[in-house]
């Protein structure tokens, strides 16, 4: 595969995850009366606005070239949690399908994070 073909297959697999994250957070935010009940139910509707925030500024961050690693790292922290509410709420676990599409259009863009030769001696 071409060098630019990996560009674009990272940048199309990384934004689709980071696009429903801000949907999400958008959605939260503006109050949507399916995320406020489901959130409601599992005993996290106090904390619908905050949970917003964190979606839009970790997916700002991770958009953002100088901050990239970090933002990819705390928005996988943020997506394992998900994954293990939907988990212990009996749901599908679509926190786990963005999360591998996250890890793999990071991989296509930056290797040096997940090999060795990307450690520093």
């Amino acid at each position: 595969m071409t060098k630019k073909a990996t560009q674009i297959m990272s940048v199309v697999l990384m934004g689709t995850p980071a696009l429903m994250v801000v949907m999400s957070g958008i959605m939260k935010l503006a109050g949507s009366q399916q995320i406020v009940e489901g959130l409601g139910k599992m005993g996290l509707g106090k904390y619908i606005t905050f949970l917003g925030i964190i979606e839009l500024v970790l997916v700002g961050l991770m958009a953002y070239p100088k901050t990239s690693r970090m933002g990819f790292l705390l928005l996988c922290c943020y997506l394992g949690g998900a994954l293990s509410i939907e988990l212990a709420a009996g749901e599908p676990p679509v926190a786990a399908i963005f999360l591998t599409i996250l890890w793999i259009g990071m991989f296509l863009r930056n290797r040096t994070m997940f090999l060795e030769e990307g450690v520093a001696k």
